[in-house]
């Protein structure tokens, strides 16, 4: 049986941070703030993974209180929920994704996000969908203080 879960994440853009974005780093004047490296992309991605398993959210996982996580590659929380998929055992389906951002553009850099989080979930890129959208100027995103990502994953176990 496939179930499937959806997963939501949003950090505010800062001066002296990278930029990291499904484990890309985009060049930009300004990065995601957070206590991992802040990948809304990835951490949205986990948290639909992690609902599809009837888990709790990434927070539980990876509390950002726990000095452990500090800087680490989102990568590692995918690679985490990837483990328990397949302890089930279960296989991821596919992933779908919807970055938010009114800056920079994240197009050109889709491929090689959906290489990376394919990586990290051990299944093919073409089971991966990743789309960009800006928020028309609107709210926080469109006054370009912050980056949302919004994912939804099918398991099937």
């Amino acid at each position: 049986m496939v179930h499937v879960g959806i997963g939501y994440d949003v950090h505010a853009l800062v001066a002296g941070r990278k930029l990291i974005l499904g484990g890309v780093e985009i060049p930009h004047a300004k990065g995601l703030d957070g206590h991992s490296d802040a990948d809304a992309l990835m951490h949205a991605i986990c948290d639909a993974l992690l609902g599809a398993l009837g888990e709790p959210d990434i927070g539980h996982f990876f509390p950002n209180t726990d000095p452990r996580w500090k800087n680490v590659p989102s990568r590692v929380f995918l690679e985490e929920a990837a483990r328990l998929i397949s302890l089930r055992p279960g296989k991821i389906v596919n992933v779908d994704a919807t970055i938010v951002a009114q800056q920079p553009k994240v197009y050109p850099h889709i491929a090689e996000m959906k290489r990376r989080i394919a990586l990290a979930l051990n299944i093919p890129e073409t089971h991966i969908g990743i789309k960009a959208t800006t928020n028309e100027k609107m709210g926080f995103i469109g006054r370009e203080e912050g980056i949302a990502a919004m994912a939804v994953a099918g398991i099937d176990w």
